[in-house]
């Protein structure tokens, strides 16, 4: 029981950190008013669903992609009961799980490069890091646009 409440704290607070940055970019980029708790509530689901893959062991890549592409068909879903375009919802939602962490690294490895010389070490930080922000933010794409490509798709598939 002990490990299901941890658990669940752990899920409560993923979700109050991600609607944050979800909000703050639907803000930037003017999202109606009454919109941005759908921003807030997709940038918390969303967010706190990978976690949910992540700690059950799938690996982040396919996590952001299965959490974005959840994200595009609720989004998908929002833009025709709410009749407002469906990059509105999704965009930001999404946001909070931009590789920044991976990215930085391989920045700061090729800065290291850069200036010390290179190194066996400093190559695979730079080459891991910057692979691993590739595929999330490829994952991050797909997802999203994988929903539509599904249910907007004008001919039959084979």
């Amino acid at each position: 029981m002990s490990e299901f409440f941890n658990l669940f704290i752990l899920f409560i607070t993923d979700a109050w950190f991600a609607w944050i940055p979800a909000v703050g970019f639907a803000m930037v980029f003017n999202v109606p008013r009454k919109m941005l708790i759908f921003c807030a509530a997709g940038g918390a689901l969303t967010h706190s669903f990978r976690f949910l893959l992540l700690h059950f062991g799938i690996p982040i890549e396919w996590a952001t992609f299965i959490a974005s592409a959840n994200m595009g068909f609720l989004g998908l879903y929002w833009s025709r009961k709410h009749l407002i375009p469906r990059p509105v919802f999704t965009v930001a939602s999404v946001i909070p799980m931009i590789p920044g962490s991976y990215a930085f690294t391989a920045m700061i490895g090729l800065v290291e490069i850069n200036t010390s010389g290179y190194s066996l070490e400093l190559m695979q930080v730079v080459m891991e890091n910057g692979l691993r922000t590739l595929f999330i933010l490829t994952a991050l794409s797909f997802g999203l646009a994988i929903p539509s490509i599904l249910i907007y798709r004008g001919r039959p598939i084979v």
